[in-house]
């Protein structure tokens, strides 16, 4: 019989630290701005054939970052070397802090991971061309990653919005997280760089529901 060695793997040691959690807590993960991009816009943008280089593998299952950045373009400004993360995906989508918004001179678009219609764009840039975006850009909404064994525990279900307490110097209780549920996910709360300094959180700080 075949062994799935990277299933394997992540079972024993998503295993380990559920182990080590307190019961109800939940790990926090902080997003920077980031890009995922599509096939074919990663090939306007580096070239043909081009896949990237992996610089280091993220806490959810097959995710990753790539050595490789882009530079963002607005109406109203630049932000350079903004990481890719991979792997490549139907659709370009680029995830940037509210402040962001300023600089760049777009609207600010809170959304789910995959809802893009309606929201601004923006051009990106990089060693080998450029795209026009004409929508994709979104601040994303906070949210939780779950396994279903996490959820069960957690009794929380996929596609629900709960509140997650912040304990600490700058205690805080966070509305409208959004739950997602899969076999594959690991249990992690996910906030941005500017929520993530509002609460004084940083990776792998525990928050509970509230």
């Amino acid at each position: 019989m075949q062994v799935d060695l990277e299933r394997l793997v992540r079972d024993v040691v998503q295993g380990y630290f559920r182990e080590e959690r307190q019961p109800g807590a939940i790990p926090v993960g902080v997003s920077n701005r980031h890009v995922h991009l599509s096939h074919s816009d990663f090939a306007t943008l580096f070239g043909a054939g081009e896949q990237g280089t992996q610089l280091k593998p993220l806490k959810q299952p097959g995710q990753f970052a790539l050595k490789e950045s882009v530079t963002l373009i607005g109406p109203k400004g630049v932000i350079e070397q903004v990481r890719i993360l991979g792997p490549v995906r139907n659709q370009t989508q680029v995830e940037i802090l509210a402040g962001d918004s300023y600089k760049l001179g777009i609207p600010i678009a809170i959304r789910d991971s995959g809802d893009l219609q309606g929201t601004p764009g923006l051009v990106l840039a990089g060693p080998c061309g450029v795209v026009e975006l004409k929508q994709g850009v979104i601040v994303a909404r906070r949210h939780i990653h779950a396994s279903p064994q996490d959820a069960s525990a957690l009794g929380i279900k996929d596609g629900e919005l709960v509140r997650v307490a912040v304990q600490g110097q700058r205690s805080l209780v966070f509305g409208d997280v959004m739950v997602r549920v899969h076999p594959e996910y690991c249990l992690e709360l996910h906030v941005d760089v500017e929520e993530a300094n509002a609460a004084q959180l940083k990776n792998e700080d525990m928050v509970t529901l509230a």
